[in-house]
């Protein structure tokens, strides 16, 4: 069996765990949430295990590399983060309803990396990024990424529960929004996440200047992609700084962490409509 056959399969199983979590949710029933934590689990340790696999495919076939480095790898890298950063979400709040949201975006990553125009080709690296500072800044960069997933997906959460729990003209709060954890609950894990994620976004963007400057002979060069890292990385300094400093709690904050969300998208693949030093192919 190839890593590609694998991820094909672990795709099938992201959904099915993403469809558990969404039924535990909807009918409040333990045994699918126990079963979609299970189902979870054994998806990122396939998802790994394909990883592992890839790696040694392209040692056998003469190249060598870690398998980071084009847009399929970097989707199959992500999903394995969001994955087991929320798993250990869940294992530390028991938590399990925030899986009905974060628990579809791994299935969504995969899903994505499966389109016959996302290219699952091993290729060799180009002579000038061929360096140790690969691996650290691209893992540390979609751990980041994979945190503000989880941040975004906690945000949403408060902002449907917002909603639902809204006074209206004689209308009930919804029965789902009623099942989510309390405010003040949703919105110390946003902070947490985003801290995380935070910390090694500014991570992946220091050990990428550092490589920058091995490869291209210069540290900063306002790539598309480096520029809208920036922008990312400002907004996400932006709440942080509004949360310690200004106090800002609830609504602003999910609203402040769905907008970081987008622009991490696009630092993700809108750049890769753009020419630069940085499109993921």
């Amino acid at each position: 069996m190839t890593s590609s056959e694998i991820f094909s399969i672990i795709t099938f199983v992201y959904g099915a765990a993403a469809i558990l979590y969404m039924v535990a949710w909807v009918f409040k029933k333990p045994l699918p949430g126990t079963l979609a934590t299970a189902t979870l689990a054994a998806a990122a340790l396939g998802n790994l295990a394909g990883i592992l696999l890839r790696w040694v495919e392209s040692h056998q076939m003469g190249i060598g590399r870690p398998p980071l480095t084009n847009l399929y790898e970097s989707l199959i890298f992500f999903a394995l983060t969001i994955a087991v950063i929320y798993l250990f979400v869940e294992f530390k709040y028991k938590i399990r309803i925030l899986g009905a949201i974060a628990g579809p975006m791994p299935f969504l990553a995969m899903a994505y990396a499966s389109l016959p125009k996302v290219n699952t080709a091993i290729q060799p690296l180009i002579p000038a990024l061929k360096s140790n500072w690969l691996i650290a800044h691209v893992m540390t960069c979609f751990i980041g990424y994979a945190a503000f997933t989880i941040a975004f997906g906690i945000s949403i959460m408060f902002l449907v529960k917002s909603s639902g729990d809204a006074p209206s003209s004689g209308a009930q709060p919804l029965r789902m929004a009623g099942r989510i954890p309390a405010f003040d609950i949703l919105d110390d894990l946003t902070h947490q996440m985003v801290t995380f994620g935070f910390l090694f976004l500014s991570i992946g963007i220091i050990t990428g200047a550092v490589w920058a400057n091995q490869a291209w002979g210069r540290y900063w060069g306002w790539d598309p992609k480096e520029t809208w890292s920036l922008v990312t990385w400002l907004i996400y300094a932006t709440l942080l700084h509004a949360r310690l400093m200004r106090g800002w709690r609830g609504k602003n904050i999910a609203v402040l962490s769905c907008v970081g969300f987008v622009a991490m998208l696009f630092t993700y693949f809108g750049v890769n409509l753009l020419p630069g030093l940085h499109s993921y192919q």
